[in-house]
């Protein structure tokens, strides 16, 4: 039987100098396979530089340092990219790399939208991970792995350099982030750390369905990064047709404790909304989705429905996109009216796991 590995992203300098110590490996050591990793982004032990092969070999053996396995992928006419991963239980999940205008200063910049949990308990009816059900969490490693294979290698003055491919960091993709709060919160700190990938917090989003007893604990564990929540619906009828999640939570619960996040921590809240044709993309929802975005100063995504085959829903065609966004903008509301991103690659949230669990139909 083989000997499980050690997760190696969530340990600290600390906890790996201790364990090659403990194996009879120098402490120094521990500061070269970190520079190794995060600095360098090698993720093989064994083209670690500086390390000799004994070492190598009981790095490769002991702990788990792998990407995660790509097996198959689509690209859009827009530069989204989509692809699925393989996991060591022949479970998939997908993330997805695509270019969006920064919510800073609007620039142009990538994006890799990254899953946390295999299917999705939740429910919500646009939503094609929902179709398969909740399997299981991921480890916060394996959230970390789907990052680990867009790296750029470069080399500029003779010196060489290793970049990730993207400048921001989306938890929006399979599953609901706040209900595998610790694995979602170890990977991000893997992220985020100053000794690790020493991304920005205000360069992560957690985007939630809205598990409102969650977010009230949010501003008490001091939670950095920035949050979407997945509103859709600006009423308790009409949210509740689509993100069944609403009949836990109504809109008063969940509002408030978005309104409580708000004012304790400072930062800006994004509401996901798509239309959805004759669903939720009424003139009347505009103006309460207004009245709420100002009441939590809050930026709105206005997003056009990306389709799944199974279900009946419509996106809602350009011109009421438009005019719904103008009723946003007269009442003063913040937002910003996406393009349709990825339709053609099955780009909404669980397709193309969906499509490769199922098989052939």
């Amino acid at each position: 039987m083989p000997v499980q590995k050690i997760p190696f992203y969530t340990l600290s300098l600390r906890e790996l100098a201790e364990t090659l110590v403990n194996d009879g490996f120098e402490k120094f050591r521990a500061r070269q396979i970190f520079d190794g990793v995060y600095a360098k982004k090698i993720f093989n032990p064994r083209e670690f530089p500086s390390i000799p092969s004994k070492l190598a070999e009981y790095l490769s053996e002991r702990f788990d340092f792998e990407p995660a396995e790509i097996v198959g992928g689509r690209k859009s006419d827009d530069s989204t990219k989509k692809y699925l991963f393989k996991l060591s239980d022949g479970n998939f999940v997908e993330c997805v790399l695509l270019e969006a205008p920064s919510a800073d200063d609007g620039k142009i910049r990538k994006t890799l939208c990254v899953s946390t949990q295999v299917g999705c308990a939740c429910g919500c009816r646009f939503c094609a991970s929902a179709m398969r059900g909740f399997v299981r969490n991921l480890s916060a490693c394996e959230i970390v792995a789907q990052a680990l294979p867009f790296v750029k290698r470069t080399v500029e003055n003779g010196k060489k350099e290793a970049k990730f491919e993207f400048e921001n960091i989306v938890v929006m993709g399979m599953g609901e982030p706040l209900i595998n709060y610790t694995n979602l919160m170890s990977a991000l700190k893997v992220f985020n750390s100053a000794e690790k990938f020493a991304f920005g917090a205000r360069r992560i989003t957690v985007s939630t369905c809205g598990i409102a007893d969650r977010l009230e604990k949010l501003p008490e564990d001091g939670f950095p990064y920035r949050l979407a929540i997945s509103l859709h619906g600006a009423t308790d009828e009409v949210r509740g047709k689509i993100m069944p999640i609403n009949s836990r939570f109504p809109l008063a619960r969940l509002l408030g404790a978005a309104e409580k996040f708000s004012k304790s921590c400072g930062r800006m809240i994004t509401l996901e909304y798509i239309l959805i044709k004759n669903v939720n993309d009424s003139f009347e929802q505009a103006r309460e989705l207004a009245k709420i975005a100002k009441r939590l100063h809050a930026h709105i995504n206005l997003i056009p429905y990306n389709k799944v085959p199974a279900l009946s829903w419509q996106r809602s065609d350009a011109g009421r996109r438009a005019a719904f966004a103008r009723i946003l903008d007269e009442a003063g509301a913040s937002y910003t009216l996406r393009r349709e991103k990825g339709s053609e690659i099955d780009a909404a949230c669980g397709q193309l796991a969906l499509k490769k669990s199922l098989g052939p139909q």
